[in-house]
């Protein structure tokens, strides 16, 4: 993340380069002039944004089921690195770990033009980890998984490399970083082995010097040229358990180590970007921050614009604290606001607030008030005990009806006055044996 915060703030504080590309494997970026950003997020389509953030294009994926990657549309595998055309300002290139190199134009419909297979030793397809155009474009760097250095002309054909070193760095480690100096005759590998090499596209066979002892952690650690390539330049990373920081180190053209300095504190240096108008240094540090480094004197605008503003001068307004309390003993009760009490004295007149001291309310005297009842705990006992004050399961049902004959004799209301004058004497009926009613 930070040497994404430091691509984009470095883009709008510079003013010079308008078109970033912006990949994130890890963080990946590199900056040139245009008016957009082209992203990538552990995907293998890139996409391309304006600088408002609205996107414009998107990479199409790949087939991932043909063997053949130059028929498939797009990369298959997430991309590791990117970079822009020098000299073409729509169009950048991505290498993937599908094993190609493939070059778009953003404002094309089918946006893929060329694909270029790397090739290990024996043959097999093999996944690149960064890659490179010449300051002229006519010339494209890979670097692949085994260490091996291929370089093709931009015009093609792309068959076989033009010039390619097997083994340039360490099998197995990856190699983070490949700058072409002008006139297309050096060039320089950051590898994952802790080196870093100068190579001579005349004599490709083996490198002219080489620089060892340069702890590299982090697949995307970057090394450059200074503006006028009379320096090179590359950060080193910091290994656990160890003190100190990630540094800078400025190499001559002979990788002899000139200079060097700590330019994060416990953390590793990770991006470095020397800019060739501004003569500014601008690293990304793992830890999340960026630093800038300039000359007083050498260096043009850039950060020298703000560390040349003067500290803004407190008046006595300032020192007045806006949020302290006004005290207005003799003001009327209506405009007299409380003032701040001590937490004892809060806590005392909360304990005399019944609601707040949450105080039990006091038992039930002989009258209930306010829905609440003197027998039984709550409202629905006492209706239930008032409703069933006589407990009928107890009591005997002949007896219960034998206690109303004497009443309903005396006075008669539903069945006798009905047969008073047709049968005035009442006939029962008369019992039989047992025996006759078997028979």
């Amino acid at each position: 993340y930070s040497t994404a915060s430091v691509v984009i703030l470095f883009s709008s504080l510079l003013e010079v380069p308008r078109f970033c590309i912006f990949y994130y494997t890890g963080v990946y970026w590199s900056i040139l002039e245009y008016t957009g950003v082209c992203t990538c997020v552990y995907r293998p389509q890139a996409r391309v944004l304006d600088r408002e953030g609205r996107q414009v294009a998107e990479c199409p994926k790949g087939w991932q089921y043909i063997a053949d990657m130059t028929n498939t549309e797009g990369h298959i595998a997430m991309v590791n690195c990117a970079c822009w055309n020098p000299k073409v300002k729509d169009e950048f290139l991505t290498c993937s770990n599908d094993g190609t190199l493939r070059t778009w134009c953003a404002h094309e419909k089918k946006m893929q033009l060329q694909v270029i297979k790397s090739r290990d030793k024996h043959g097999r397809r093999i996944g690149l980890t960064t890659c490179a155009f010449s300051r002229d474009a006519k010339f494209i760097a890979g670097a692949n998984a085994d260490g091996d250095l291929q370089i093709w002309k931009s015009a093609g054909p792309f068959v076989r490399p033009s010039l390619q070193v097997q083994g340039a760095h360490t099998k197995g480690t990856e190699t983070s970083c490949i700058c072409f100096a002008h006139g297309n005759n050096n060039l320089i590998s950051r590898g994952g082995d802790d080196t870093l090499k100068l190579w001579d596209a005349r004599a490709f066979r083996r490198p002219v010097s080489t620089a060892v002892g340069l702890s590299n952690l982090f697949p995307m650690t970057e090394c450059g040229f200074s503006p006028d390539e009379k320096l090179i330049v590359t950060g080193t990373s910091l290994r656990k358990g160890e003190d100190g920081g990630g540094k800078l180190v400025f190499f001559d053209r002979e990788l002899n180590k000139t200079y060097q300095f700590t330019a994060s504190d416990q953390s590793s240096v990770i991006r470095c970007l020397w800019h060739p108008k501004l003569n500014q240094l601008i690293t990304g540090c793992a830890n999340g921050k960026m630093k800038v480094f300039f000359s007083p004197k050498r260096s043009t605008r850039g950060a020298k614009l703000c560390v040349t503003k003067q500290k803004k001068r407190s008046s006595a307004i300032d020192d007045i604290p806006l949020n302290a309390p006004v005290i207005t003993p003799h003001a009327l009760p209506l405009f007299r606001e409380t003032r701040p009490q001590s937490l004892k004295r809060k806590r005392e007149k909360d304990r005399l607030d019944p609601v707040k001291s949450k105080k039990p309310q006091p038992p039930v005297g002989k009258q209930g008030a306010g829905g609440r009842v003197t027998t039984g705990s709550s409202l629905a006992s006492y209706v239930r005990k008032m409703t069933a004050v006589s407990e009928v399961k107890d009591e005997d049902p002949r007896e219960a009806l034998l206690k109303y004959s004497e009443f309903t004799s005396e006075n008669p209301y539903w069945v006798s006055p009905a047969y008073k004058s047709t049968q005035p004497k009442p006939v029962y009926q008369e019992e039989k044996d047992s025996d006759e009613e078997d028979e």
